[in-house]
């Protein structure tokens, strides 16, 4: 059965829900180069299908991520996140203000009708973060996840949203992961079977 596009994203119940596309990660101060190098088509992607929301009225959500100078608050309890912490302990240079690397990258942007929510633990952007509950406020029943990345934060987001009851949708060429052949394994192999695919152009044009 073909998929209804216009009833599955209809703005009045849509959240375009935008995960850690700052600086830090995929912009000028990313600790994360090869991700921000893979990521750099996507975030084109993600910019467009933002300013789309935005004017069709689909509520646009910035899941970021802040790790202070000093580590203090942030887990250490995977590879990543405790190899991040150390790198900024070794750092030569000061390190920017955590909520300068944690600003959305220039390319998307944070509107007044925007919402940001910022976590300093966990790896999912629906994790202890108020996400699930804001959206629910808003009478969000469909989430459109984008954003970085596809190794471990987008698949989180996916499974923690279809958990508690929303339907998903990811446009494939506004995630991004690395090795970018991974990024596409995921998709094809895990994500393909919990979310609708699809592409921002596509959405873009539904949400016209």
């Amino acid at each position: 059965m073909p998929v209804d596009w216009n009833r599955l994203v209809q703005p009045a119940t849509t959240a375009l829900v935008i995960s850690e596309c700052q600086r830090d990660v995929i912009g000028d101060l990313s600790r994360l180069p090869a991700l921000a190098e893979a990521a750099a088509d996507a975030v084109k992607n993600v910019g467009a299908l933002a300013a789309a929301a935005r004017s069709a009225g689909v509520q646009v959500v910035h899941a970021t991520a802040i790790v202070r100078a000093d580590g203090r608050g942030s887990n250490v309890n995977t590879r990543l996140s405790a190899g991040l912490t150390r790198r900024l302990a070794e750092a030569s240079q000061p390190t920017a203000a955590a909520s300068d690397a944690a600003a959305v990258v220039p390319a998307i942007g944070v509107a007044d009708e925007d919402i940001v929510l910022t976590r300093m633990h966990g790896m999912s952007p629906m994790h202890d973060t108020g996400l699930d509950p804001v959206l629910r406020n808003l009478g969000v029943t469909t989430v459109v996840a984008v954003g970085v990345s596809l190794n471990v934060a987008i698949p989180n987001l996916v499974m923690d949203a279809v958990n508690r009851g929303y339907v998903v949708c990811v446009p494939r060429d506004a995630v991004a992961g690395t090795p970018p052949e991974y990024g596409e394994a995921m998709l094809e192999h895990t994500i393909g079977y919990l979310a609708y695919l699809t592409t921002s152009s596509d959405l873009t044009r539904v949400w016209a």
